[in-house]
């Protein structure tokens, strides 16, 4: 195994602190495979220190909360978006995104989404440092959806998806031949939303969502281990404030936990099944419930709109130490082209020393199809 594979192995388990740290300090990490399937795709919520489980429905709710999109304020609407992957180290990562949906009445609304995060080129060498080939490591997700409005307020969403993970091919490791690991996963989503109109002009919005995401089957590289798939729990509230006709002012908070086995003080991983770990989960962590709150991230984030047409976001991530570590500032804009269509820019701002998320830049430009629907505008 190379270098390179090690650095994209570790980018997306430990991405604020070195392997050599997690080690000394005793740091009981939480990981998974495809750790890709928990990076956000789209530039809004990216600006927004990755909150979005309660935000304004939009394209990529399939990915935040599909329930979202029974409340979309048009009739159809698609994203593409972009995001070069640690490129302060490496060149040639990157992450596509592209997803959709449509309404298909007042009550129900199809989605899809598919990502492709292309981790770069590895070039393989033996022991005695001579070439030994070489292969493009990727990764996609294809994800199939609906939501469902279930009452005035109120709304659920599912999502099923096809993962594959090829990260070295066929290669031979410790006498073992590798292959891609593929499997299915779905989403359960769950969306409130309750307009207060105060007068003609001035509402408030309090809106709350709850999902958990990538529930499915543990994959296999062909090296005689099963890994799980990144299930989480995430649960947000947003607050929307519209004093006047030209302003709005949305702020959001999110917390996400992964529902997998925490390491025990040995290093080893309890055997848990699927359905198993998601309930063990929430009591494995070895110092008991205080290191459970740990395992929790949070997502802080602001969003003024201006005539909308003009959007500035900011956010803050934070991940205890003993997790990960992951903590950084997030800012963005987002420019409405024409009523149809607009591009929306985020940008990563570390706020510790040395982490490979540094300089990290997503662009994503929106399209809104079909006609709007004025009773979800009001």
């Amino acid at each position: 195994m190379t270098k390179r594979l090690i650095l994209i192995l570790l980018s997306g388990i430990l991405p604020a602190i070195s392997f050599g740290q997690a080690l000394t300090n005793n740091y009981r990490v939480v990981t998974s495979a495809v750790p890709f399937l928990t990076i956000s795709p789209d530039s809004r919520s990216a600006s927004m220190g990755d909150a979005g489980a309660a935000s304004t429905p939009d394209a990529n709710s399939i990915f935040w909360n599909t329930a979202k999109l029974a409340f979309a304020k048009d009739q159809a609407g698609v994203n593409f978006s972009y995001a070069p992957w640690l490129r302060d180290l490496v060149g040639d990562m990157g992450l596509l995104n592209t997803s959709g949906y449509y309404r298909v009445d007042e009550n129900t609304t199809l989605t899809g989404g598919f990502t492709y995060f292309n981790q770069g080129l590895i070039e393989f060498t033996t022991n005695t440092g001579a070439s030994a080939g070489d292969f493009q490591s990727r990764e996609f997700a294809l994800a199939l959806g609906i939501a469902r409005r279930l009452s005035q307020d109120f709304s659920a969403g599912l999502n099923l998806k096809i993962v594959n993970s090829n990260l070295i091919g066929n290669q031979v490791v410790n006498g073992q031949a590798s292959k891609p690991a593929r499997t299915v996963a779905g989403d359960l989503s769950f969306y409130y939303h309750k307009s207060r109109p105060t007068d003609s002009e001035k509402k408030t919005d309090i809106a709350f969502g709850a999902i958990i995401s990538n529930l499915g089957g543990k994959v296999n590289y062909g090296l005689d281990k099963q890994y799980f798939l990144p299930t989480q729990l995430k649960v947000g509230t947003c607050f929307t404030v519209t004093p006047d006709l030209q302003n709005k002012f949305n702020f959001l908070l999110d917390f996400n936990k992964l529902l997998v086995p925490t390491p025990q003080k040995d290093g080893s991983l309890p055997e848990y099944g699927i359905v198993q770990a998601l309930f063990k989960s929430f009591g494995d962590a070895p110092d008991g419930f205080a290191e459970e709150m740990r395992e929790f991230t949070t997502s802080l984030g602001a969003e003024y709109i201006y005539e909308n047409m003009l959007a500035l976001r900011g956010g803050y991530f934070f991940e205890p130490q003993s997790k990960g570590g992951r903590k950084y500032a997030t800012m963005g804009v987002g420019i409405k082209l024409k009523e149809q269509y607009g591009l929306d820019l985020a940008y990563l701002i570390p706020t510790t020393a040395g982490n490979p998320l540094a300089n990290t830049w997503r662009f994503t430009l929106h399209f809104n199809l079909g006609e709007k629907l004025i009773k979800n505008t009001e």
